[in-house]
């Protein structure tokens, strides 16, 4: 059995919250932004698509904050879902993979900076429809 799992690198997307909880458009750095991101080092993915919604044909999308400290490894205490799968299965499989995350650490002139970023997780079933785009 073939189970598949497509994720994207690191993405620019968290927002910076003001004092009164509103997203600002700063950006997705807090404060002074890296001159480099980070970059996952990891050769495969270590995301499990769970059996029951692989032999349903189901799918989904998880989206995960990570904190990522300044030599490279995912703070599995700070992970967090900010956007459900809305399937706890999917949500379970993202947070456990996250824990075998592996970054470049992000540099800021020259220095590895821990950072707070936005990560993705898709489940995709080799059968399921294809996303439009």
């Amino acid at each position: 059995m073939v189970l598949t799992l497509v994720t994207t690198l690191v993405t620019p997307a968290c927002s910076e919250r003001s004092r009164s909880g509103r997203s600002t458009s700063t950006g997705w750095w807090q404060a002074d932004p890296p001159d480099d991101p980070p970059q996952m080092m990891n050769t495969s993915l270590p995301f499990q698509y769970p059996v029951a919604q692989y032999l349903g044909r189901m799918e989904g999308n998880v989206t995960l904050r990570l904190f990522v400290d300044a030599e490279g490894r995912v703070v599995t205490d700070s992970t967090r879902i900010d956007q459900s799968s809305g399937i706890s299965a999917f949500d379970s499989a993202a947070l456990a993979g996250a824990r075998e995350l592996r970054f470049r650490p992000a540099r800021r002139r020259g220095t590895a900076v821990p950072v707070a970023l936005l990560y993705p997780v898709h489940f995709r079933h080799p059968e399921g429809p294809r996303p439009p785009g």
